[in-house]
């Protein structure tokens, strides 16, 4: 193999199985498919350790993608549960799923996970560090956490969130913003609040930030998707557009042009919560700060006075936001704010996100997308019942 990721592949002109894979999948041109991977406005994350992986395209003209989160935490200790929400994902077409582990033996988790599963996998491994460690955070050093990247991608890990943006400069910029604005919601971003509170704690740079070259050089040797995480993301809708969102979106632009230097492809995450009447105009922002970078957001949540129907919340602003640029969407649950998902609150969010994921694409023409909703309609029309099932996200 003369190339190390994706997008080392298409920069010489390389068309990898993957690419073929997409390409089929898409019906894209496999040469225009080649030139969005080579400029990085499409990334495929594929491990060459993910040998069970289905290859997925993320990004322009690509149809939008869902992310399932799960895993292992101190208050939910049941590995078949979670392997159960795995298979309900893959079940439902999932494209990705998002291994949050952060309790007892995720490594184990994750190898299976990993060995099973079609869809792409994505890990935070700011959440495993400190089980990983076995350290306090306060004892962790920097370069520690360069060893918990490192894991993650030995053992088969496509995408990996990291809080990279989250700086000294863009900290400062923040907790400036957080007194004179009166942001309402904080640091909601669990890794983003771990990494604010080591470096408070210790006074030293994100070492994400301070050590990105070496964190490129990792991904870059087992073709590992960057995902840059939004770790100052709007926590409620008036905390939305603010200095400190768009500061943190500025340097995840500039982190954006470092990974593809090295031939890293980076796909870069967004909000949060967010009004309607401002998504059209985050997306484009994004887009034109971070080059044309598959965007990949956490909903956005459109009110915040929802809580057990957050799933709808959601879906609504993921629509509007795939529909005007963005490219991978985080599915959201009916258990958002409330407690950890079950079963039934994964099928509810995954449903809700892929309904979301599919009127956007209509929207978008996204080549051949609205031809199941033509095959339901002349099977309606004709009461073709088995027909109807068949073309239904949720046959049963």
């Amino acid at each position: 193999m003369n190339y190390k990721t994706q997008m080392d592949a298409a920069k010489k002109g390389i068309l990898t199985k993957e690419m073929k894979t997409v390409a089929q999948k898409e019906f894209m041109d496999e040469t225009k498919l080649m030139e969005l991977v080579a400029s990085g406005r499409v990334a495929i994350p594929a491990n060459i350790r993910h040998t069970s992986l289905s290859a997925e395209g993320i990004g322009e003209g690509l149809k939008t993608k869902i992310n399932v989160n799960l895993g292992i935490s101190g208050d939910c200790i049941d590995y078949t549960n979670e392997m159960n929400k795995v298979k309900l994902a893959i079940d439902f077409g999932a494209e990705a799923i998002m291994d949050l582990s952060n309790y007892g033996k995720t490594h184990d988790f994750r190898k299976e996970l990993i060995a099973y599963s079609p869809a792409m996998i994505g890990t935070v491994p700011m959440y495993d560090a400190i089980g990983y460690l076995e350290k306090d955070l306060m004892d962790i050093k920097a370069k520690d956490f360069l060893k918990v990247v490192q894991a993650h991608a030995e053992e088969g890990v496509d995408f990996m969130t990291i809080h990279c943006g989250i700086n000294k400069n863009t900290a400062k910029r923040f907790k400036e913003n957080k007194r004179l604005m009166k942001r309402m919601t904080n640091i909601v971003s669990r890794g983003g609040s771990l990494l604010f509170a080591w470096m408070e704690m210790t006074g030293n740079e994100n070492p994400f930030y301070e050590y990105y070259d070496e964190v490129l050089d990792i991904l870059r040797e087992y073709d590992v998707t960057i995902s840059l995480g939004d770790a100052l993301r709007p926590g409620s809708i008036h905390d939305s557009s603010d200095a400190g969102q768009l500061s943190e979106l500025i340097e995840l632009g500039n982190l954006t042009t470092l990974a593809w230097e090295k031939d890293v492809q980076v796909m870069v995450e967004g909000p949060g919560h967010m009004a309607i009447n401002e998504i059209a105009a985050n997306m484009a922002i994004q887009k034109r700060l971070c080059h044309g970078a598959p965007f990949y957001v956490l909903g956005p949540l459109v009110t915040d006075i929802a809580p057990g129907y957050d799933h709808i919340t959601s879906a609504i602003g993921g629509a509007i936001a795939a529909t005007y640029g963005a490219d991978f969407l985080c599915y959201v649950t009916p258990a958002e704010h409330l407690r950890l998902p079950d079963l039934d609150d994964v099928k509810e969010g995954i449903v809700a996100s892929k309904i979301a994921a599919h009127a956007a694409d209509i929207a978008k023409g996204i080549p051949h997308a609205r031809d199941i909703d033509d095959t339901m309609a002349k099977a309606r029309q004709v009461l073709d019942w088995e027909a109807q099932y068949a073309c239904a996200i949720d046959p049963e």
